[in-house]
Parts: structure tokens; C-alpha cells; sequence
């Protein structure tokens, strides 16, 4: 599933896709260490969700990739 992180000021917004949820937790991660506001995060099959939801999405990805890996 692929998510899209929006970012930055109400007057300047700046999006940036992420192919998984845990890449797309590791760029929310980096941009807030570079001081950018996340506005939002969305997928396709989600809609509009929020980092919790996100980190929840990433954990069953991880639970997901062995038994991917497996077949």
C-alpha cells in the first residue's frame, strides 16, 4: 500500500509518497527533525489517517513480511 505525507505551512504545502507504512514513518521521523509540520497522511484505501494509525499499519506490515517471504 503506498501513503502520501503532507507537509508544511498552510500557505506552502508539500507532499511526498512512501511506498509502505514504515517508509512513510521514517520520512514523517525526518522531517519533523527538520522542524516541518506534518498536515496529514493519506492512502489510498485509507483515505485521510493519522500517525497512530499509521504506526499501526506499519506493525502489521512487519507481522506480514515473513510469511511473504515464506511462499
Amino acid at each position: 500500500m503506498s501513503y502520501t505525507v503532507v507537509f508544511g505551512t498552510t500557505e506552502s504545502l508539500s507532499a511526498t509518497k512512501a511506498p509502505t507504512a514504515r517508509d512513510a514513518l521514517a520520512i514523517i521521523k525526518a522531517l519533523e527533525n527538520d522542524g516541518e509540520k506534518i498536515r496529514f497522511v493519506t492512502s489510498p484505501q485509507e483515505g485521510v489517517i493519522g500517525v497512530e494509525m499509521l504506526r499501526i499499519l506499519a506493525k502489521e506490515e512487519e507481522d506480514e513480511l515473513p510469511a511473504a517471504t515464506n511462499q
